[in-house]
């Protein structure tokens, strides 16, 4: 029995210490993330199943793409990360041993692909993407890359037209800046509507319009700053493209393509082009009467005909020495000549009769080329991979050479010998600077220095023939060495705030400005200095059904540049002389913008702005009675107002068919102080572009384009409107590989006239502009290389915006 009895007490104690003693649990714990961005991800549904996939239980994510299970008991389990739009990812764990928590790390889920295998897929990619402050145009999602240049496809971004000159507007402005991959480049500084016509747009990721820059950019750029982006995410491996082209009647052959390659730790991505464009003889003609006691008319009838070479190269290189610490480098390269012939006769006459006539021929050569490289090196930190310290230099070179010989003929009262302009000018600058970002839970806080110091040459001459020994001399009256430098001081915070629906930037920049200008022939100076505090607030709100409504207000402003400054005076036309002005300072601008997007079956975008200018750099025309001259110069005489409305609808009519339409209204009224004389314009400004697109069986498409341009309004002036249409048609001969493309620009018309008329106190002038205008152009597109993971670059570097692209 007692043997029984301490059994039986054994188990009792046993069964006591089993209900007592608690059983092993464990926690699961990770972090999700894009593939892409690297960016976290917020609100991402977290599953918990059995090895035989019974669900247990689901959490979702932190705003820092957090997550954890707590209280798992030992034992074979499936995680599931499902986000919207991304593709699911299953990961198995198993939970034994003594240690209690299972650290996933950063689980990365990339987007869901359109295809798979040999399914084709009807539906397009999204081609416009709305941010707190920009928009953006995905030009791979955009079938037209395929055949057209940047140029072309720049009619299609949001809030950018394109005017009778080839000029890119931004909101019906041409105060803004180009750049490359969020960085500075010497040939959109100084050739940028050219490249832009020579570049395919296959080469091109996306377009940004940055309609409310923050704090961290320069403050030039009244309208704000386009961002074309070129390099894509590139993997182990490499992959490339190369395209060829030929443009006719007035054009010529190019080629473009783009390199990227990443073995281990080092990558690099590159991209160039060059094209040759001839273009035929074409007509202009210039006609001025003017009033007073010396009351004349002038007409003149000029044909022309000239040939263009231009190449770019660019890219980025990038080294990880580990995972804090990374090396990355750019560079770009452009080189660009132009020779034209021209013949011009001129009459000008009075209500008595003929008071001067010649004929001028005109043999003109320039060229140019340009480089900048810049160094970065960041620091992360060990804590939070989001905090960063980076280091940047880079240094930027470019000159230009004009020689312009001019001969004339059958004379009257015409006195001026045969003379010949030499113009050799350039910039060059060098910039450092110091960025630092700290996040701090859902608020992250940026600071910076910079520090710019650019430097401006020109060096012009103004040589006559000496009749008697038959040479040229240079006359020392109307030749000058000028030198321009510049100082910019920045300093700049921002604060960007993110909650589910709201997301928040703000900060403000300031710059101190120091130019000199020095007349080393005339041995005169001027020196300005200039304080700016520059303001920027966006604020995004998330609403249902994909939609969102933004509000921006911020000041810029805009720095002259060599050529608004340049005092070389260009004589290629006797009757009209144009100059830069030494003595101009910075212009203010105040930008104030309302916007709504939506996008779910397809994307519409309205935006509504409001701009206020003081002091603004404006071509100033003046005719002299004594002379019977127009000269043509740049003042800080201008105040303006502006309302803009902006639209943007891209819609998929079927499975095949897409139509997108972009359009801009704007009203401005601008006045300012000519000849000490009050000259005021005002009117409206409109725009808009149309395009449809049909996909048909076997890798064909067509599209079709419909533009139409409004006047285009300047204090002494307007332009006349245009129409214009293309057609287009691709083949893929290799999926995803080998794509053929032709295409035709207005083949109803073969010119176009481009009227611009001026007035002033004394005087009314229309200058008619012909260009060839119907065009056709073949292309064929080869995509080649594979990759496997992701080139690291660094988050900040050096963006010099402070000079804007109407300084060109």
């Amino acid at each position: 029995m007692k043997p029984f009895l301490l059994l039986l007490l054994c188990c009792f104690s046993f069964s006591l210490m089993a209900q007592t003693t608690p059983e092993l649990t464990y926690e699961i714990k990770g972090l999700t993330a894009d593939s892409a961005s690297k960016k976290a991800l917020d609100y991402t549904t977290i599953g918990l199943k059995t090895e035989k996939n019974i669900p247990l239980k689901s959490v979702l994510t932190k705003d820092d793409g957090s997550f954890i299970f707590s209280g798992v008991k030992a034992g074979k389990y499936v995680v599931s990360v499902i986000s919207v739009g991304y593709k699911t990812k299953t990961i198995p764990v198993e939970l034994i041993g003594s240690v209690r928590t299972r650290d996933l790390g950063t689980i990365l889920i990339s987007t869901k692909t359109n295809q798979l295998k040999e399914v084709v897929v009807m539906a397009d990619k999204p081609i416009i993407k709305q941010e707190v402050d920009r928009i953006s145009y995905d030009l791979q999602a955009d079938p037209e890359s395929k055949t057209n240049s940047v140029m072309e496809i720049m009619r299609k971004v949001p809030l950018l037209s394109v005017d009778a000159e080839d000029n890119i507007l931004l909101k019906g402005d041409a105060n803004y800046k180009i750049l490359i991959n969020g960085k500075p480049s010497s040939m959109m500084e100084r050739n940028a509507k050219e490249v832009l016509k020579s570049m395919p747009a296959s080469s091109i990721q996306n377009i940004e319009v940055i309609t409310t820059p923050p704090s961290k950019y320069d403050a030039e750029g009244i309208a704000g700053l386009i961002n074309i982006i070129t390099n894509k995410k590139v993997d182990n491996g490499y992959n490339a493209s190369v395209n060829v082209s030929h443009r006719f009647p007035a054009g010529g052959p190019g080629v473009g393509g783009n390199l990227t390659l990443k073995q281990g730790k080092f990558g690099i991505s590159a991209f160039g082009g060059a094209n040759s464009a001839e273009i035929p003889i074409t007509q202009n003609g210039t006609f001025r009467t003017t009033t007073g006691t010396n009351a004349s008319s002038l007409s003149q009838f000029l044909t022309r005909e000239s040939n263009n070479k231009n190449g770019y190269i660019g890219g980025e290189l990038s080294y990880e020495l580990d995972s804090l610490n990374l090396i990355s480098g750019q560079f770009n390269f452009n080189g660009n000549s132009n020779e034209s012939i021209s013949n011009q006769n001129s009459e000008l006459s009075s209500s008595t009769g003929s008071l001067q006539r010649y004929n001028l021929a005109g043999n003109n050569l320039s060229d140019g080329h340009g480089m900048d490289a810049s160094l970065n090196y960041q620091l992360g930190f060990k804590k939070n991979k989001a905090q960063l310290l980076t280091f940047s230099y880079r240094f930027y070179d470019y000159t230009n050479g004009q020689n312009n010989l001019l001969t004339s003929s059958n004379q009257f009262n015409y006195n001026i010998a045969d003379y010949n302009q030499v113009n050799e000018g350039g910039s060059a600058e060098q910039t450092m600077q110091i960025d630092y970002v700290h996040p701090v839970k859902k608020l992250t806080i940026e600071a910076g220095l910079k520090a710019i110091r650019r430097k401006n040459e020109s060096d012009f001459q103004f040589m006559s023939l000496n009749s008697t020994s038959g040479q040229f001399v240079t006359d020392p009256t109307r030749s000058n060495v000028f030198d321009n430098t510049q100082e910019v001081l920045g300093a700049y915070n921002t604060y960007q705030y993110n909650t589910k629906n709201w997301g928040f930037k703000g900060g403000f920049r300031l710059e101190q400005t120091t130019i000199d200008a020095d007349f080393v022939s005339s041995q005169s100076q001027v020196r300005q200095e200039y304080l700016n505090l520059i303001p920027s607030v966006s604020i995004n709100r998330k609403l249902k059904n994909m939609s969102n409504i933004n509000l921006g207000f911020s000041q810029r402003i805009q720095r002259p540049g060599i050529y608004q400054l340049n005092p070389f005076v260009d004589r290629s036309n006797p009757n009209f002389e144009s100059s830069g002005n030494p003595n101009l300072h910075p212009t203010v601008g105040s930008n104030l913008s309302i916007g709504y997007s939506k996008s779910k079956k397809g994307s519409f975008n309205y935006i509504l702005g409001y701009g206020l200018f003081k002091d603004l750099i404006m071509p100033v025309s003046v005719f002299d009675p004594v002379t019977y001259i127009t000269k043509n110069t740049f003042d800080n005489t201008g105040r303006a107002r502006l309302f803009t409305l902006n639209v943007n609808v891209n819609y998929p009519l079927t499975k095949k068919m897409n139509m997108t339409f972009n359009g801009g209204l704007a009203h401005g009224r601008v006045h300012a102080m000519v000849n000490n004389i009050l000259v005021r314009n005002q009117g409206l400004m409109y725009n808009f572009s149309t395009s449809a697109s049909y996909r048909f069986e076997k890798g064909w498409r067509a599209s079709s384009n419909l533009h139409f341009n409004g006047p285009n309004l300047s204090v002494q002036g307007s332009s006349n409107t245009f129409f214009g249409s293309s057609f287009s048609v691709n083949k893929d001969i290799i999926k995803d590989k080998l794509t053929f493309s032709a295409a035709t620009s207005n083949p109803f018309s073969k010119y176009r006239n481009n009227i611009r008329e001026s007035f002033g106190p004394d005087f009314f002038q229309t200058n008619n502009n012909r260009v060839f205008y119907r065009g056709f152009n073949t292309n064929l597109s080869y995509k080649f290389g594979k990759l496997k993971s992701a080139i690291k670059k660094n988050s900040r570097g050096i963006k010099n915006d402070d000079v804007s692209n109407s300084a060109q």
